[in-house]
């Protein structure tokens, strides 16, 4: 029986979440210190853009509390929330004393926010999404920060923002004014692998694929040849779940294969920018995904699981592939818990046509600290991010102390800027000291990640810990790849990377909406021409007026210096 989604809501990375701390150690050109890195307090840093408040002051914040904020507090039982490394830090050298006016669950958290946001009652420095920036910006309740970055960002923080070109600063710009500093994320980070299980490659006598045409034929193996030897059909070729983007386990990577990048803008080679997901390449790619659905290589129930539940059927050792980010070995790895002999390697995703595809990066930079239009000191936020970069990526970063210290401690801090690159760089770095056979000598993060390659190599007691950190920087790991295909000009980044426009902040979630379920119900079974209707649908219901929007805003960014 055909089941029809309708509305379904956005299941917003329903996998657990490992990007953040698999982060690198990155060695970039930091802020010239006056003392020796390990020394803390007043005066440490002669720079601007480091330098103490006279008399300290106090900075209030909000604060989300999370599971893994938990996890953290509860592994340091000497330190709080409110009175821990981070805090310290910052008083010690910046003279900011952290003030949060509250801090609740994530539960509770978005619906409290939108409340004191409504009330007008904000702290000092708040992070908000751009919808909630651009609301603030209209009713003047925070300042404008254009002359405080260019007077307090450090070289650094600058650096950082720069990463991927223009659009993340721009990403907090209103009306040409700086409203919001962008916090940092990582559009390379969001880079597809195809994660295969060798063991029923080798089981099955199959190759790695080179085509998407491999790809259908493995994942029919995987369904119909019992890889797992139990003498039932009960296993699927590929994952999915009721997200189809989800960053491990969905089908952005696949559909990469057919040309089709459902979640970018592009550029349709006539100077103008177009939206992926409705062009007619993603036609094809959802005839194909709803063939495999039918013959039982996707899982039936789909669409009712989110990225916990389907990891349950990796875990019981019933899926043989999935397309995902590099961190997807870490929940991959569930699958040698019932089976040690469990073996996965990533591999870069293929094409129908055989030549080197291009690997799609949506542009995801999407959270901005604000500050309250009356504070005297937005300086203080900059600070904030110069000094969180400093001691995790600059000269005088001491990563066990402020990074992690097999706890991720840079999560005690209200501001958590990163590099963009810092993982591939991380990789490079363990590369190279192998091949200079100088891996004892790597530090901070690449030291902490080759640490546990080695135990895991070494077959040490708790070696197997770094079965999934060997994926990923191994010799042949999902690193390599993206090593790779950065070498290779094959990351095709997001075409828009500016601040939401109107029609998005009013009608995004509507169309984004629109879109999953016509896909899930092309997958499903219903007939593929729906996918033409619903073009249709997404123009009429504010897809043209947001394209008109972002050509808009393509054609001003030329004009730009």
């Amino acid at each position: 029986m055909l089941i029809i989604v309708k509305n379904l809501s956005k299941v917003m990375l329903s996998a657990l979440l490992f990007g953040s701390t698999l982060a690198s150690c990155h060695q970039s050109s930091g802020i010239d210190p006056n003392r020796e890195p390990k020394t803390r307090g007043e005066g440490v840093y002669s720079d601007k853009s480091l330098s103490t408040f006279h008399p300290p002051i106090d900075v209030t914040l909000v604060r989300e509390i999370g599971d893994g904020l938990e996890d953290i507090l509860k592994a340091l039982p000497d330190e709080t929330l409110e009175d821990n490394r981070w805090s310290q830090l910052y008083e010690q050298v910046l003279g900011i004393q952290i003030k949060y006016k509250w801090a609740v669950r994530s539960e509770q958290y978005h619906k409290k926010l939108d409340i004191m946001l409504a009330s007008g009652d904000i702290p000092d420095i708040v992070k908000v999404n751009a919808q909630q920036l651009r609301q603030l910006s209209h009713a003047g309740l925070i300042q404008d920060l254009t002359q405080v970055y260019d007077e307090y960002a450090s070289s650094l923080t600058q650096q950082v923002h720069r990463q991927e070109g223009s659009g993340t600063l721009e990403s907090g710009m209103i009306d040409g004014k700086l409203m919001g500093i962008p916090e940092t994320d990582a559009s390379i980070e969001k880079a597809m692998f195809l994660w295969l299980r060798t063991d029923w490659l080798n089981l099955l006598g199959l190759q790695p694929p080179k085509t998407m045409d491999d790809v259908l034929e493995i994942s029919k193996a995987f369904t119909k040849r019992d890889p797992d030897g139990n003498g039932r059909q009960d296993t699927y070729g590929i994952a999915a779940t009721e997200y189809l983007w989800d960053p491990v386990m969905g089908l952005t990577g696949f559909m990469a294969g057919y040309e089709a990048y459902p979640n970018i803008w592009l550029e349709d080679g006539n100077g103008k920018l177009v939206y992926g997901g409705v062009q007619p390449e993603v036609k094809q790619a959802l005839k194909t995904l709803q063939d495999m659905y039918r013959n039982h290589e996707i899982d039936s129930e789909f669409i009712f699981k989110n990225g916990s539940k389907a990891k349950l059927l990796i875990a019981d050792g019933k899926i043989g592939m999935a397309y995902g980010e590099q961190w997807g070995s870490f929940l991959l790895q569930s699958s040698r818990s019932g089976d040690p002999d469990a073996e996965w390697q990533a591999y870069p995703i293929v094409t129908d046509s055989g030549k080197a595809p291009k690997v799609p990066l949506k542009f995801t930079t999407s959270y901005f600290y604000a500050v309250r239009k009356d504070f005297a000191h937005p300086e203080s936020i900059l600070k904030m991010f110069n000094l969180h970069l400093e001691k995790n990526w600059g000269k005088t970063a001491e990563y066990g102390t402020y990074y992690n210290n097999s706890t991720p401690v840079w999560g005690l801090s209200p501001v958590t800027p990163f590099p963009a690159d810092k993982n591939l760089e991380a990789y490079r770095q363990i590369a190279e000291a192998r091949r200079l056979d100088t891996t004892s000598q790597l530090q901070g993060e690449s030291g902490f990640i080759q640490d546990r390659i080695g135990r895991y190599l070494d077959r040490k007691e708790d070696g197997e810990s770094g079965w999934g950190w060997e994926k990923i920087y191994g010799t042949s790991g999902a690193m390599s790849i993206l090593d790779h295909y950065e070498k290779n000009n094959q990351l095709l980044f997001d075409a828009f990377a500016g601040a939401s426009t109107e029609t998005m902040i009013e009608k995004q979630t509507i169309l984004d909406n629109l879109q999953h379920d016509c896909f899930v119900n092309i997958i499903l079974g219903e007939p593929v021409e729906q996918f033409d209707r619903f073009v249709e649908e997404w123009y009429r219901l504010g897809g043209a007026d947001i394209t008109a929007e972002v050509n808009q805003w393509h054609e001003d960014k030329k004009s730009r210096p």
